[in-house]
């Protein structure tokens, strides 16, 4: 597989070493030839203005508690209503040291004992686990191809009785389909109908690559979104942070936020001062490293795209969103495309852990260069199979 390399930008194709950085995406293979194309984090150095200002807060030396700066929430407030016409006033800001926390926080303050979760399926695993380490009963709303777009089923039978609330994800995790206006209009009036909170994971809508996808948060629809609402917001996957620990929850609705604070009170413990620093320098001084970096995340989706496309056995419907491929392998004739690729040199994420097994997702945040390589040897197990498979016949 060939691609033209011409014009990728240095600040993104720079081999980075991270065998030996900590990093849980390169240790899994460890001493192994097989590339790690699964967690989301990127390979890529995140903007100068991160790294100028936590180097400015370690050189004070002290790193004693903190709170979230007002300048920060300053820098969230003016970015919703920049980005999305969205007002939120700051006091509606929840810190996290993390996203997954959020959802669970979401079902454990939203939910008795006896209410139920509803969520999209296949989804991103922490949706599921989080009403199961709560013990609340769990719908599953299936994920359907609708011309060539990955979409939320919403449909009435599916939801168990006494279902409280809706974790919802846009872009979608996998899938990377980022809503439209009248889709979410339409999650809203389900939500509506059968009396739902809806807690909208956001986490990748700064991730958008397709031309024409506009990120719309849940919230802003109307007064009725906003207040049944808890939207989970971040700059980890945008600028390559997530180690950090710096996440949102943005809860318009005072009963809603009190109940919810109230269930992170005494086990979430607060969000590292250096987490704070990093965010506030990624929303401030960070665009112009985001907008390098749509262009070459958008450069590998088209290589990713074409590849699958050219690939036996795999098809893949276009990405709108996240540096996530979901890529359906269930014409392969192997009984774990996870593993078959995996034996190939590739380590993508199982498709089973997020409630398909005849699937892989595969993150292409990452060098030009790696991706070929990956493609290379995911074709070459294909079409060695594909081979054998006909000698056989």
């Amino acid at each position: 597989m060939h691609s033209d390399t011409r014009q990728l930008d240095p600040l993104f194709d720079q081999h980075i070493d991270r065998t030996n950085s900590n990093s849980i995406k390169w240790q899994k293979y460890q001493g192994q030839d097989i590339l790690p194309m699964w967690v989301a984090d990127s390979d890529f150095k995140v903007p100068q203005a991160i790294t100028d200002a936590l180097h400015q807060h370690v050189d004070h030396g002290i790193f004693g508690y903190g709170s979230a700066p007002t300048a920060l929430t300053d820098l969230i407030v003016e970015r919703m209503q920049h980005l999305y016409q969205w007002h939120i006033e700051p006091e509606w800001i929840v810190y996290l040291p993390g996203l997954v926390c959020g959802i669970n926080l979401a079902v454990r303050s939203v939910c008795q004992p006896e209410q139920g979760v509803a969520c999209p399926s296949p989804i991103y695993p922490p949706f599921k686990s989080s009403a199961k380490l709560a013990k609340r009963p769990l719908s599953k709303l299936p994920v359907t191809l609708e011309e060539q777009r990955w979409l939320m089923s919403l449909d009435d039978s599916a939801l168990l009785p006494d279902t409280r609330l809706l974790l919802f994800c846009n872009p979608l995790n996998p899938g990377g389909t980022v809503y439209r206006k009248n889709e979410l209009e339409a999650v809203a009036a389900f939500a509506q109908q059968h009396k739902l909170i809806v807690c909208s994971d956001e986490i990748h809508c700064d991730l958008l690559l397709a031309p024409n996808c506009q990120h719309i948060p849940f919230a802003s629809l109307n007064d009725d979104a906003a207040q049944r609402s808890i939207t989970l917001l971040a700059p980890s996957k945008t600028f390559n942070i997530a180690g950090l620990g710096a996440s949102m929850a943005v809860i318009p609705n005072p009963t809603l936020r009190r109940e919810f604070v109230r269930a992170k009170a005494g086990v979430v413990p607060d969000v590292n001062v250096l987490a704070y620093t990093a965010a506030q320098a990624a929303y401030a001084q960070g665009q112009p490293w985001l907008e390098k970096q749509l262009a070459y995340l958008r450069r590998n989706k088209a290589t990713v795209e074409q590849a699958i496309k050219n690939m036996p056995y795999l098809t893949i419907a276009p990405i709108e969103g996240t540096y996530l491929a979901w890529i359906d392998a269930t014409a392969l004739p192997v009984s774990s495309p996870f593993k078959f690729f995996e034996q190939a040199g590739v380590g993508l994420s199982p498709g089973a852990d997020f409630g398909n097994p005849g699937f892989v997702r595969l993150n292409f945040g990452c060098r030009h260069h790696t991706l070929l390589k990956a493609l290379n040897r995911m074709e070459k197990a294909v079409t060695t199979l594909q081979a054998q498979q006909m000698a056989k016949e």
